[in-house]
């Protein structure tokens, strides 16, 4: 693992790392937040801190949260380490859409394990997160794995809500902003299964939170904020079917409407505070 950046934020330290991925078969990048705490509890091997895991959307990395979206502030008050993977495996030799599009290959993994050549060499975004990324975070960063939390936007709220659905086990809370929640019936995810899944729609659901939700085993707390002025909601989003889905199930969804917000990172600054808030609530308490 290589540091490659380093900046004083908040009191704590804001950094990113490169480092070889087995799963994904490339170098890798991620940035991590430590607040203040860490420093100060340096000497005392046994402390561990909460995580928050946030995954972005398309065409976004590793940088554009911790950029854009200060919640570096308020995570260093509740003492939560941030940690922000890129959206898809990157390089020269990791094949990406014929045409460079937004929606799909690089900067587009959908979190998921591809199983269709040729992308099943490298797209491997959901073991990456569940498992290789967080066991390299532990043995280098005072992080205590039974405090955990994900969240994330559009293509990444997708990957949160459909990790933590699969995984309730590892998580004790799940949020996010504007998710792409029946990737199954909307044109990004159609285009993103059909190309790393195949034709095979069983293989679909096993990514798609509408279909998860409804066989969920655990509930975690989960809140969902969306837009009203957001230009994916009715097309790319349709957040009603994922609601219908949770009434049904009776998931315990808290669903915020924000009126006049888009999909963009305004929408993401103004309102990560709550986010952040609502995830201490669980991670800081015993057990």
């Amino acid at each position: 693992m290589e540091q490659v950046a380093s900046s004083r934020c908040f009191g704590g330290e804001q950094l990113r790392f490169k480092h070889q991925s087995a799963v994904l078969h490339c170098d890798m990048h991620f940035s991590i937040y430590l607040p203040p705490a860490v420093a100060l509890a340096a000497a005392i091997p046994t402390k561990k801190f909460p995580v928050l895991y946030w995954l972005s959307g398309l065409t976004a990395t590793d940088e554009n949260f911790m950029q854009k979206s200060a919640a570096q502030r308020i995570a260093a008050e509740l003492g939560m380490i941030l940690v922000t993977p890129d959206t898809s495996p990157r390089g020269a030799e990791v094949p990406d859409d014929a045409e460079a599009a937004y929606d799909f290959g690089l900067g587009a993994g959908f979190y998921l394990n591809a199983t269709e050549s040729p992308w099943s060499r490298h797209y491997h975004m959901y073991d990456y997160i569940i498992r290789e990324l967080p066991q390299l975070l532990y043995a280098n960063f005072p992080i205590e794995p039974t405090r955990q939390a994900i969240s994330g936007h559009s293509m990444g709220g997708h990957g949160a809500l459909s990790i933590a659905l699969k995984n309730p086990s590892l998580y004790r809370s799940v949020s996010a902003f504007a998710p792409i929640v029946a990737p199954v019936n909307c044109p990004w995810g159609q285009k993103a299964f059909r190309l790393y899944l195949g034709e095979n729609k069983k293989a679909w659901e096993e990514y798609d939170s509408v279909s998860l939700v409804k066989k969920a085993k655990g509930k975690l707390p989960m809140l969902v904020d969306q837009g009203s002025n957001d230009q994916f909601l009715e097309v790319q989003l349709q957040p009603t079917r994922f609601i219908e889905a949770c009434t049904q199930a009776n998931y315990p969804l808290i669903y915020q409407v924000r009126e006049g917000y888009d999909h963009g990172y305004f929408f993401i600054e103004s309102f990560i505070e709550e986010h952040l808030r609502f995830h201490a609530e669980h991670l800081l308490v015993a057990g």
